[in-house]
């Protein structure tokens, strides 16, 4: 299947720190792709239930009302969305292990090296081709 040049890889932030968030749609912006923003799991949800182009998810695990592991299994539960790769963002502890056990694509440490989000966001991004079963090592 030839990629669609009109397509935009779509991403979705979920970051409850405003000003990390807004970092990082700057940057993903800059790079080309189209960043929509939540500010916890249910407005991911939400967001991902009403429109159908994301592509992937870049997705903090501490978040208020509903917390990034919440969000994941709900997300895994839903078929029309389980397919979105993640990205997992976090400065726990276990948090690389914890990335692992949900099946996220990557895991980012914060305090976050946009240029390492960067490039992980481009590796496992729409745009790049990348086995549906790829996980973490």
């Amino acid at each position: 299947m030839t990629p669609d040049p009109n397509h935009s890889c779509s991403v979705l932030v979920v970051e409850d720190d405003v000003e990390l968030r807004e970092v990082i749609r700057v940057a993903l912006t800059t790079d080309g792709f189209d960043v929509s923003v939540a500010g916890n799991g249910r407005e991911a949800l939400h967001h991902l239930r009403s429109t159908a182009e994301t592509c992937l998810i870049v997705l903090d695990l501490s978040l208020p009302v509903m917390d990034g592991r919440q969000f994941r299994i709900s997300q895994l539960r839903d078929r029309s969305l389980a397919w979105i790769p993640v990205i997992v963002l976090s400065g726990e502890l276990n948090a690389s292990g914890d990335a692992r056990e949900l099946g996220a694509r990557s895991f980012v440490r914060k305090p976050v090296d946009l240029d390492q989000l960067r490039r992980t966001v481009r590796q496992v991004g729409c745009g790049a081709q990348v086995r549906t079963d790829q996980r973490l090592p």
